[in-house]
């Protein structure tokens, strides 16, 4: 299980928190590009397809499928990660349904 929680405070940019008892990630992304992970199905990373949404820690951050199951990729591109992290599509579309729920 993976908390989700959007903070629009600093205006059209939101930090996104994604929370379990073991690791917290903190991401930051223009609102309106958060609500496009609605297409995260579509982001085949065997396809080489990914979303460049947001940043953490100073580093791009990247949102794919493989298997099925979204990854988050945070790093220089989407090839040559520092960081992946796989969570439930569920979080994902909790993301861009409270993203969207904003502005």
């Amino acid at each position: 299980m993976v908390n989700v929680t959007l903070d629009e405070a600093g205006g059209s940019v939101a930090v996104v928190k994604l929370q379990t008892e073991m690791w917290e990630l903190n991401i930051r992304a223009p609102v309106d590009d958060l609500v496009r992970l609605r297409a995260i199905r579509d982001a085949d990373w065997d396809a080489r397809r990914s979303l460049p949404i947001g940043t953490c820690a100073g580093a791009q951050v990247f949102w794919a499928t493989s298997e099925g199951r979204p990854v988050i990729l945070v790093g220089r591109d989407d090839e040559t990660w520092d960081i992946a992290v796989t969570i439930p599509v569920a979080a994902v579309d909790e993301i861009a349904r409270l993203a969207g729920g904003h502005g």
